[in-house]
């Protein structure tokens, strides 16, 4: 299903969210050496965007969807993971990631975006109308006005390598 205007926004955050656990899937196993660089860019990520999505859609996308009692299990979930992916960026912050968490860190991000996009989004584009979907683009647009927009910077550590078996 197209996305709908509304939820682009947090769709184009999932998309550099995922560009870096493809990045960390890549280089799996990170070597010890490496680590230090991994989770300063995974700090950098949730300091630009994700503490801000987070919020966004907390306090503007889920209140609206558990509105729908079909929605309201799959709203729990997402708390949960939220909760989580807060504790894996702490430790981060804290550089005290194994090249194991870092791992798991990019394979939970991933699945719960994919959570998002295929289960939450699709099934709110599905059971809202028109202008209560606007009316929470509106409120998103507010809640991400202050977003930082900045241009991640890879570090030659965490730089994407062709994948194994495949030339530059």
């Amino acid at each position: 299903m197209l996305r709908n205007k509304n939820l682009v926004p947090l769709s184009h955050q999932h998309q550099h969210a995922l560009a870096l656990c493809v990045r960390i899937e890549r280089a799996s196993p990170i070597a010890d050496s490496d680590l230090s660089a991994w989770q300063t860019e995974i700090v950098e990520l949730g300091r630009t965007e994700i503490t801000a999505h987070f919020s966004a859609e907390e306090q503007e996308v889920f209140p609206a969807a558990r509105a729908y009692s079909a929605l309201r299990p799959l709203i729990e979930e997402l708390l949960a993971e939220h909760r989580v992916l807060r504790t894996r960026f702490a430790k981060a912050e804290e550089q005290i990631m194994s090249s194991s968490d870092v791992s798991a860190f990019a394979r939970e991000l991933s699945a719960h975006i994919r959570k998002e996009e295929r289960q939450l989004f699709e099934q709110m584009q599905a059971l809202m109308g028109g202008e209560q979907l606007d009316a929470i683009g509106q409120r998103l647009s507010e809640a991400l006005k202050d977003e930082e927009r900045a241009c991640a910077v890879v570090s030659a550590k965490t730089k994407l390598r062709p994948a194994k078996g495949r030339k530059a």
